[in-house]
């Protein structure tokens, strides 16, 4: 079955917060949705839409973006959310080995 964009992203959310993240933020139309591990300053950003210049402003702790735009199945939108939490995982890494003083 294929799932509306909307349905795709308020499935995301429920894979992400099964997975220990909790969301921390949303835009008033519920479409840009910031998601954080428990303890973690870095987010991870679920929406329609790429960033733009405002939310980067607004939200310069997300790290990495799942944006989806189309219809999804739900085996579907858990790879998205896989691959999501990976690109995530690696970012978070980077930025705990660069020292402040780099």
């Amino acid at each position: 079955m294929m799932l509306t964009v909307p349905a795709a992203l308020a499935h995301a959310v429920a894979l992400l917060e099964a997975q220990g993240f909790a969301v921390v933020a949303r835009n008033t139309r519920g479409d840009s949705i910031y998601l954080k591990p428990e303890g973690c300053a870095f987010a991870l950003r679920v929406s329609n839409h790429p960033r733009t210049p405002k939310q980067r402003r607004n939200h310069p702790d997300a790290i990495t973006s799942l944006v989806i735009r189309d219809r999804r199945t739900e085996a579907g939108v858990a790879a998205m959310v896989a691959e999501a939490v990976r690109t995530f995982e690696g970012a978070l890494r980077v930025r705990e080995t660069v020292s402040p003083a780099d």
